[in-house]
């Protein structure tokens, strides 16, 4: 069966603020002769990589999802069905991200300290002002995601518990690009195989973010530019004016981030790079049964026992939802733990009860 292509765009991102986002899906690379490009060694491509600021750009993003996700069912009404995607930024901090969902359209715009996101489906907009202290302190918490920024982020994650390797080069989106290949060290007790990452040969940014796992040659997920113009944008497009007659929500972040604290209290890394598992609880109404975002009943219980595998440990009794790339396991106290990594590696991030 063949897994089914769809256009994704990433992310507003921001937890702590309260900023929602989509997260980047993928897609294969565009075919061609692989051109001929200057020799360049694995850590000079890492350091060109991470030290490249991303130029203003206009592109979109195809996406090819073989994660085997049940994106239908998801609780709050969710869908990863996403039927097309532009995302632009000036290089300078603003960018819009427009995501098409059948008839539907969602959009964020960052300009300045300001955040737009807007919803056709129900007319609806909010207005998120980011004082400027905010934007220093965390100014990656407002910065729209793109393939660029996605593989940049992880390989900063995971370059020190990889093996970095330059296997040949590629063309996509029409531009020439090497191949950087991550691969974890023997000590990585991960699901995946490598990460594969097509950096343009000119800019120096990544163009396509593939993600490997064992027992198959077909990515799991990439993410990757279908076309792109790296050039000035026009300021326009940074400026958004709510539809008439949309529902207009009005925001003020704070300067300081007070439940900053609490959220790294509420959320507990273990492990680091490849097999890093996130730890935490679900607040308890989460997990009772409740109205979807469509006014649609769902009993987030059944959903884990339809989804998930039944499982007990020292932890307790719970449910381990299982992906290509990611498990998670629910415990019935409302504890989660989830990553890239087997199950046991949860089960021994949960502890005791």
């Amino acid at each position: 069966m063949q897994p089914k292509t769809k256009a994704i765009t990433a992310a507003v991102t921001g937890s702590a603020l309260g900023v929602a986002g989509l997260a980047w899906l993928a897609m294969p690379a565009t075919a061609g002769e692989a051109p001929q490009l200057p020799p360049v060694s694995a850590e000079e491509l890492v350091q060109s990589v991470l030290t490249t600021k991303t130029p203003a750009l206009n592109g979109t993003v195809d996406v090819e999802n073989n994660l085997g996700l049940p994106v239908s069912s998801l609780p709050d009404g969710t869908s990863l069905d996403i039927d097309g995607a532009r995302v632009l930024g000036d290089g300078a901090g603003n960018s819009k991200l427009s995501v098409e969902q059948g008839a539907n359209e969602r959009t964020v715009v960052r300009n300045g300290n300001t955040v737009w996101s807007y919803d056709s489906s129900d007319n609806t907009a909010t207005k998120l002002t980011v004082p400027a202290e905010a934007l220093q302190q965390q100014s990656g918490e407002f910065e729209v995601s793109d393939p660029a920024t996605a593989a940049t982020q992880l390989l900063a994650k995971v370059r020190e518990s990889s093996t970095v390797t330059v296997e040949g080069t590629a063309r996509v989106a029409g531009r020439a690009a090497y191949e950087m290949v991550l691969t974890p060290k023997p000590t990585e007790r991960t699901l995946l195989r490598e990460v594969r990452v097509a950096v343009d040969a000119e800019q120096r940014v990544p163009l396509r973010l593939a993600v490997m796992t064992y027992g198959t040659a077909d990515p799991a997920f990439q993410v990757a530019f279908s076309d792109i113009a790296f050039a000035p944008q026009p300021a326009s497009e940074f400026q958004f004016t709510p539809p008439q007659g949309a529902k207009v929500t009005e925001e003020q972040a704070p300067a300081q981030t007070p439940d900053r604290e609490a959220a790294k209290d509420a959320l507990t890394t273990t492990g680091d790079g490849w097999d890093t598992v996130v730890t935490g609880t679900f607040p308890a109404e989460s997990l009772q049964p409740q109205q979807d975002g469509r006014g649609e009943s769902v009993d987030p219980q059944a959903l884990l026992a339809q989804f998930g595998k039944p499982v007990s440990g020292a932890f307790g009794t719970g449910y381990v939802i299982t992906t290509k790339v990611v498990t998670a396991l629910v415990t019935d106290d409302g504890r989660f733990a989830a990553g890239a990594v087997p199950e046991q590696v949860l089960i021994d991030a949960l502890g005791a009860k």
